[in-house]
């Protein structure tokens, strides 16, 4: 971890080692390939076990309940962003669509050096490596709420619901 001084704004930048990233999603069941792209690391998942989904469910079906409750990790299904975390996920597309058991996460490495994580903790690679863990058990086990529509589908729960109505 550095500080550095651009423009005036005093950045954090992290450098996460690729083989504990890759370790983490490994633990927690997931198979990984890693690609280092400008100012993050995008880490392609896909499932160890395909007879057991994401976790990745909308948060606004009420079938839903039971796992909104408990869920730790919440999505802008705008943006893709999880809410208070330097992460980012999109769906992983093959010919428009959507593969249910793919998941892209992307880790920002440069972050404001007045960044604090939930519970006002400062970010540091360490801290980073805990969170991005309880993320990918969370996806295989308490579940992920996508809330609102956008970029981001949920990949568990009421397929039918997620579907735009035909006229």
């Amino acid at each position: 971890m550095h500080y550095v001084e651009a423009r005036g704004r005093r950045l954090v930048t992290l450098e996460p080692d690729h083989a504990t990233l890759c370790s983490l999603s490994e633990q927690a069941g997931f198979a990984c390939v890693l690609e280092d792209r400008d100012r993050q690391i995008v880490l392609d998942l896909s499932l160890n076990n395909s007879l057991e989904p994401f976790v990745l469910f909308d948060a606004a079906d009420p079938a839903n309940l039971g796992w909104f409750s408990r869920c730790q990790f919440y999505v802008d299904g705008l943006s893709g962003r999880v809410l208070q975390t330097p992460l980012t996920i999109s769906n992983s597309r093959v010919s428009g669509r959507v593969q249910p058991d793919r998941l892209q996460v992307s880790l920002s490495t440069e972050l404001p050096a007045t960044y604090l994580l939930p519970g006002k903790q400062s970010v540091s690679e360490q801290v980073v490596y805990s969170l991005l863990f309880n993320f990918l058990t969370a996806l295989r086990e308490n579940g992920v709420a996508v809330c609102g529509r956008g970029s981001v589908e949920p990949l568990t729960g009421n397929r039918s619901v997620l579907q735009p109505r035909r006229r």
